[in-house]
């Protein structure tokens, strides 16, 4: 499992371009998935909701935007300088926008939040960073009132056909790409190792339905790169 204080500091050495790499070495996909991630929790019109490893804010963002009946929106991350950039992008926002965003410093396997607080909780290409996941999503479930949901946007394990040219693409274009774009390779080696060894959508189903989530449903998207599992507390 990742070392939570390498990972603390490699996020905050790329906290700056990390917006810009992400579109990049995404081709943009990474709008649309955070659209399906928006939209599934639109659906059950909740009215606080956590979006937890916010990084930037864009998920956070995206949900105040889209959710009319949310009246809290909490982005949590354990990595001061993302949540800098985050608070930034706010600032900067006219018109009162995301007002109903507020960001907070908070360690995904010992969440400092109430039990019970939560409609709905997202978490966005940050539970394969958790030094214990079995943990975090029993934090998540913690948080959560019953019948709440939880939302998981993560990369997965991609369709048989397309594995030989999505691993080359991860293990030997993106880390340079990233590397030109943020000055740290070593970071982009890591999420690529990170991505390659995350469980399917199958082990990640039980994953959730052994930290007490219910009624688990997943889709694949892009081939199977990235998959949008929702479970029920």
């Amino acid at each position: 499992m990742p070392d939570p204080i390498a990972v603390n500091s490699m996020f905050a050495r790329i906290a700056r371009k990390y917006d810009v790499a992400n579109r990049l070495l995404s081709g943009g996909m990474d709008l649309w998935w955070r659209r399906q991630l928006v939209c599934a929790v639109d659906r059950h019109s909740p009215r606080e909701v956590l979006d937890l490893a916010t990084g930037s804010g864009d998920v956070a963002f995206a949900l105040s935007n889209k959710l009319f009946y949310a009246n809290k929106i909490v982005g949590m991350d354990f990595c001061q300088p993302m949540l800098d950039e985050a608070v930034a992008k706010q600032q900067a926002a006219s018109d009162g926008a995301y007002i109903k965003v507020s960001f907070q410093q908070g360690d995904g396997l010992n969440l400092p939040l109430p039990d019970a607080g939560f409609d709905a909780a997202t978490i966005s290409f940050g539970l394969r960073n958790m030094a214990d996941r079995h943990r975090c999503l029993a934090e998540l479930r913690r948080v959560l009132r019953p019948g709440g949901r939880l939302y998981v946007l993560e990369f997965s394990q991609p369709q048989p056909w397309f594995r030989p040219l999505y691993f080359f693409y991860l293990r030997h274009i993106l880390p340079t790409v990233a590397g030109v774009v943020t000055g740290d390779k070593s970071a982009y080696v890591y999420l690529n190792e990170t991505i390659e060894q995350f469980p399917n959508r199958t082990a990640l189903t039980r994953e959730l339905s052994a930290a007490g989530f219910h009624t688990v449903r997943s889709i694949g998207m892009t081939f199977g790169i990235v998959a949008l599992h929702e479970a029920v507390a």
